[in-house]
């Protein structure tokens, strides 16, 4: 027979297990975060989204317009670059990006999660000043990108399923002699665009040898606007996961994550088939790789695997 005080026991047991995996989810991370969603002029509120950081201390380093309606901004500051210098790849890190999307008579300002990114590119620090900064610059709403989020260890060791790339499987695309002949190569074939790929903004990392330089990218498969009309078609748009970018490292290699893991981590609830699914940008990930392989200056191998 249960006693009075076994049930109490029982019951405030149970109430303990809810509670924590209430704070569990409440850990969890999501990609995005949306600042704020309202009527406006796209244009307009784009020059006093760009105000607003600038006056927060961000640094702008790129702007771009993917496709109508769309404009991303992509900044950086102190804390960014300090952190950036602290990890082997901290180059991928060391800015953030900012959109601002026209959609159903609405202007989205979102940004990239400071945190979630943090860990995906494994970096020492948690950039709780640059979530902060961000939040009171712009805004903070709520986040999104992800229904349950994920842990940070989860982030730190992500992947979308079995066989896929992890953030320490990049695509090694040239191996040039040195940093110097790397930088040169990439800017020249940024400049010449022969293969849809321009130049979007370049964030040299302070205190050692790395570039990173965030790229448009209008080809075919590989282009912005082909992959983001199949993957970006919920309400909250997340327009802030371009651009892509590559990253020239000390010893002359280029590198660009995996399309696999770089555009499964800004939507890891994406479907692997059906519509608006992984299925339907197959060949992206062979074409994003050929396309960024050429413009840093070597030819892609001559078969590169999809998602699959």
């Amino acid at each position: 027979m249960y006693t009075k005080t076994t049930v109490l026991s029982c019951l405030l047991s149970i109430l303990m297990l809810l509670t924590g995996l209430s704070t569990a989810s409440a850990e969890n991370l999501k990609p995005f975060v949306l600042a704020s969603s309202a009527a406006g002029d796209q244009a307009a509120i784009t020059g006093e989204t760009k105000s607003k950081l600038e006056t927060a201390g961000f640094e702008v380093v790129g702007e771009y317009s993917p496709y109508k309606g769309a404009s991303i901004i992509i900044i950086t500051n102190d804390a960014l670059k300090n952190n950036a210098k602290g990890t082997d790849f901290g180059g991928f890190g060391v800015i953030q990006r900012v959109a601002i999307t026209e959609i159903n008579g609405k202007v989205q300002v979102t940004y990239t999660n400071p945190a979630y990114m943090a860990n995906v590119y494994r970096m020492k620090g948690q950039l709780n000043d640059v979530t902060k900064s961000l939040a009171s610059a712009l805004g903070k709403q709520q986040t999104y990108g992800s229904e349950k989020g994920l842990s940070a260890s989860d982030l730190q060791g992500y992947h979308y399923m079995f066989g896929m790339p992890y953030f320490d499987e990049p695509d090694v695309l040239v191996d040039h002699k040195s940093y110097d002949q790397a930088v040169n190569k990439v800017l020249s074939g940024l400049t010449a665009a022969k293969h849809g790929v321009s130049q979007v903004y370049r964030v040299d990392v302070p205190g050692k040898k790395q570039t990173i330089i965030g790229v448009a990218m209008a080809d075919g498969e590989s282009s912005d606007t082909f992959i983001m009309n199949e993957v970006d078609f919920k309400e909250l748009r997340s327009t802030a996961h371009l651009p892509y970018e590559l990253l020239i490292d000390k010893d002359g290699k280029v590198y660009a994550l995996n399309a696999r893991f770089r555009i499964a981590v800004s939507f890891p609830d994406l479907s692997m088939s059906g519509d608006n699914s992984f299925m339907r940008i197959m060949g992206s990930p062979d074409a994003i790789k050929k396309s960024l392989s050429l413009t840093s200056g070597q030819k892609p191998e001559k078969k590169i695997g999809g998602f699959f």
